[in-house]
């Protein structure tokens, strides 16, 4: 009992009340010297875009290589040139087209919220997103536009009114779809630019439509679909975090 009576006696001397203000200043302290150390390791702007490189799933580029290269053989056995140089519009559509899984895919596998509250937040990974796939879709289309001018012969302006015009505007549906408030869904775009794709067939097979529009005219709707492109675009990257908004209101 002796015992019993000076082990109690001496916790009682050795134990510590704990004070809430110095537990609140060890947790401070500890969140400063973590969020520090973290700031040591931060990717560089660099290794950043490698990553959001990687993080592309291939197989995109990969249906757009094809896409182009099944559009090339059809164009070249076709009988009738007239329907080879008026199917450049759809091949425009559909390739425009098969980037909307990937531009969609954060919202599709709802990680957003962790995008938003990252270092390199959701508008760079955006502008990322969006600068690799414009990078490597110019390549692809101007391999493309120079294959066809040297075997098939047809003519720049030919090839900016079939299939140039027909993919800028299908460009604007799609980032115009993607940076809407009301959060419209790839599915949706898909449809708009399908049924754009028919409306194009419809005003390019009518020669007498075809034929009353001249060069210039051609050449400013070129000129304006870029440019609505590029606001779209830039609203998509600025005011993403509507889109965040949106879903969680949902």
């Amino acid at each position: 009992m002796e015992t019993e009576k000076r082990i109690r006696a001496y916790v009682e001397q050795t134990w510590i009340k704990p004070s809430e203000e110095k537990v609140l200043d060890t947790v401070l302290r500890g969140k400063e010297a973590f969020y520090v150390r973290e700031q040591e390791r931060l990717l560089t702007y660099r290794e950043f875009l490698w990553g959001q490189f990687l993080l592309i799933r291939k197989r995109w580029w990969f249906m757009q290589i094809i896409l182009l290269l099944l559009a090339g053989v059809a164009m070249q056995s076709m009988q009738i040139e007239y329907y080879a140089r008026h199917s450049m519009g759809i091949v425009g559509v559909l390739f425009i087209v098969l980037i909307i899984p990937e531009i969609w895919k954060n919202r599709t596998y709802q990680c957003m919220e962790i995008e938003i509250s990252a270092y390199y937040s959701l508008n760079r990974i955006y502008a990322a997103r969006i600068l690799f796939f414009g990078v490597v879709d110019i390549l692809f289309l101007t391999v493309f536009c120079a294959v066809i001018h040297a075997q098939m012969h047809y003519t720049l302006t030919e090839l900016v009114i079939q299939f140039l015009l027909p993919a800028a505007v299908t460009a604007c549906i799609c980032f115009g779809m993607f940076s809407s408030r009301r959060f419209a869904s790839e599915g949706t775009s898909v449809v708009l630019c399908i049924g754009w794709s028919a409306v194009w067939w419809l005003i390019t097979v009518d020669d007498r439509i075809y034929g009353l529009v001249a060069l210039p005219v051609w050449s400013f709707l070129l000129g304006m679909a870029v440019i609505l492109m590029g606001a779209a675009v830039y609203k998509a990257i600025h005011h993403c975090r509507m889109f965040f908004q949106a879903a969680s209101s949902r």
